[in-house]
């Protein structure tokens, strides 16, 4: 069954292929079709279009095919187009007219538009929540090591003193940072346009406030034709927010494997958090991380491949949106999962202590026998020739007092800043919930 159908068979192999993927990614909007199109049916009672009898009607199936999505049992035939034609003849095949009522006044294109940003918008207050935590996780990760030194690197060399503290606080403040981009896809997604028909509104008396406030939006999309345009826009605004946050989990993770390499040894991953070799019986392979690095590096592309859809498109519906579903839901889904695994596997990660004591590290405190000799009133250009001449010639002595002395002014790790961060988002950001 198609909602388009006007008494002829469209070609099998046609139909295939401009079907597509539709049958299996509709399944993420099925229940979002669905409260749209209660929030639908109770606005054409209100103004007259349907009766009072047939939207409890309309109601009632809605909640009854919420219900099987919530079971796990709802499904799309192959005998349906997409999830929006299964819908209508759900409620066509038990209410009758009533059924046939529910698209008076909309337009496949705003059905689906809508059902697309409530997705959306559902998905970055779920992602959020999960960055959210996963920063908090860090951040605890910092206070519990905040003494830890490692060795800072720039150039892929040993710099200077760091901490591990230093370094999880970094993440976590950067998290918070990924989450603006979250704001904006938000934003962009909370605009209803439902009621915006083909891209050229109705002239039925429709209330497009009513159904704005019944599905939870915070704004009209006012525009026909810009609501419209809202697909492709929507959706590569979350592609430039999953891209960012990616790019930070990604760089977590590479850390983590440099981090857990013999050569370096700051870190231990519990043996069953790791890998083996099938020839070389002492390997501990790293790959959850070398996976997570994979897989941040490819959704990092994600906005390229969104632009490439939609680009040189004008303003209207286009059939190439389609691809956009494609596009997009996979890598949503591989984003969440990604969370989920370093929120599984950082918690266990193992700190070494004392990893900075080797020999080999101290050249990392030359700034502080450089800041000693400027405290005794040499220049700092003196000082630091003074310095790294000694270096040069082996006469070099490290002032490793630095560890106990200058570690809590130098390493400055605003933990009760970034928690305080962390709490004005979650109550003051709309991902959770506060309303302009």
């Amino acid at each position: 069954m198609k909602i388009w159908e006007k008494g002829f068979s469209v070609n099998e192999t046609i139909e295939q292929f401009t079907v597509g993927q539709d049958r299996e990614l509709d399944m993420h909007l099925a229940q979002f079709d669905m409260l749209a199109s209660k929030a639908q049916a109770n606005m054409l009672a209100k103004v007259g279009l349907i009766s009072e009898e047939e939207r409890a009607q309309l109601i009632t199936g809605l909640d009854e095919l919420l219900e099987q999505v919530a079971a796990g049992t709802f499904q799309i035939e192959a005998d349906f187009e997409d999830v929006h034609s299964k819908i209508e003849h759900y409620l066509t095949e038990k209410f009758g007219d009533a059924g046939k009522k529910i698209h008076t006044a909309r337009s496949r294109n705003d059905q689906v538009l809508t059902a697309i940003q409530l997705f959306l918008k559902d998905y970055t207050e779920q992602i959020a929540a999960k960055m959210l935590l996963l920063a908090e996780v860090l951040l605890q990760k910092a206070e519990v090591h905040q003494g830890d030194l490692l060795p800072g690197y720039t150039h892929f060399q040993a710099a200077m003193p760091s901490s591990f503290g230093l370094w999880f606080t970094a993440y976590a403040e950067h998290l918070l940072l990924d989450l603006c981009l979250f704001e904006a896809a938000h934003q962009v997604a909370d605009q209803n346009p439902l009621g915006s028909g083909a891209g050229f509104g109705s002239s039925f008396p429709i209330d497009r406030e009513m159904t704005t406030r019944e599905m939870g939006f915070g704004n009209v999309a006012v525009s026909a034709v810009g609501a419209q345009m809202l697909r492709g826009k929507t959706e590569k605004t979350l592609a430039f927010a999953i891209a960012g946050a990616a790019g930070t989990l990604g760089k977590l993770a590479y850390d983590l494997v440099l981090y857990n390499s013999q050569d370096l040894g700051f870190v231990n991953l519990p043996k069953e958090f790791t890998t083996g070799s099938s020839i070389m019986p002492h390997k501990k392979n790293p790959d959850v991380f070398e996976l997570v690095r994979a897989h941040a590096n490819r959704l990092q592309a994600l906005p390229n491949d969104i632009i490439l859809a939609t680009s040189n498109l004008p303003s209207g519906y286009h059939r190439d949106f389609q691809l956009l579903k494609e596009l997009l839901f996979g890598p949503m889904m591989q984003f969440a999962n990604l969370l989920d695994i370093l929120l599984f596997a950082l918690p266990e990660i193992k700190i070494k202590p004392g990893v900075i004591d080797q020999a080999k590290y101290d050249p990392i405190f030359s700034v502080e026998n450089i800041n000693q000799l400027i405290i005794a009133g040499v220049p700092f250009r003196d000082a630091y020739q003074r310095v790294g001449r000694a270096v040069e010639d082996g006469s070099y002595v490290p002032h490793r007092e630095f560890k106990t002395t200058h570690l809590g002014s130098i390493h400055n790790l605003g933990l009760e800043e970034v928690a305080g961060k962390i709490e004005r988002l979650r109550t003051q950001s709309v991902l959770f919930g506060k309303k302009d």
